[in-house]
């Protein structure tokens, strides 16, 4: 009984993934001037080299860029930058390798995003920890900002970054009984793999980036997070 439990919840999930529909910009951006993009952790670090790098995380630089060519093109001209940018004692090297050590390649953003026209307008936050929501400057730039009602959110990791930013923003807009959209395009977000067999070998977490991505998008829904498979022009 349990192993079908199991299974109907995974079908369910699956089918809730393929369910998911593609949105215009139109529909879902009203009013530029009153919306956000938040590009969470697309670093080298994280989509190129280094330890915590990924393959299947670096193939989300492309939609990224031709979604944020796509915000630019409707009038949006808000966009933060979260990235990992840490000490070399970072304490979060406890709980992950030592990654994007402040001065290092790792820690810039990957060079598909710094290459775009626009990018001298994005704000660059660098945050030590993976919720970017604690990060001193995306809090005060949240503040300075009441006009913003809507965030788009791309980058990674689904479970990790992007999960505790996303329940961040919509249970502290919730608390202070304000009205606001989080929106996060499928096709924008990924976490990385890591079999179980490699873990055992290294000691660490098995980490099932199929199952968790579409686990968490789903939970970031049921959490009131809009999440569409793909925003389109």
């Amino acid at each position: 009984m349990r192993n079908n439990n199991h299974r109907e919840y995974y079908e369910y999930l699956d089918e809730w993934k393929k369910s998911l529909p593609e949105v215009t910009i139109s529909k879902i951006v009203s009013q530029p001037e009153k919306t956000a993009v938040i590009i969470v952790d697309v670093t080298n670090g994280f989509c190129s080299f280094g330890p915590l790098s990924s393959k299947r995380v670096g193939r989300i630089v492309d939609p990224i860029v031709e979604l944020l060519k796509i915000c630019w093109n409707t009038g949006i001209r808000s966009y933060l930058l979260p990235q990992d940018t840490h000490d070399p004692n970072a304490v979060e090297f406890s709980d992950f390798p030592p990654h994007c050590v402040r001065g290092t390649p790792e820690a810039d953003t990957v060079d598909k995003i710094r290459e775009l026209p626009f990018f001298d307008q994005m704000s660059l936050f660098e945050k030590n920890s993976i919720n970017s929501g604690l990060n001193p400057g995306v809090k005060d730039w949240l503040n300075a900002h009441p006009e913003i009602d809507s965030y788009i959110l791309v980058g990674d990791c689904t479970d990790l970054c992007i999960y505790q930013l996303a329940t961040y923003l919509k249970a502290e807009a919730n608390e202070q009984q304000i009205n606001r959209r989080v929106i996060i395009p499928e096709n924008c977000v990924d976490t990385y793999d890591l079999p179980v067999k490699t873990a055992r070998e290294l000691g660490g977490f098995a980490h099932h980036a199929d199952v968790l991505h579409v686990v968490f998008l789903n939970h970031m829904a049921l959490n009131g997070i809009e999440i569409y498979q793909k925003i389109i022009a």
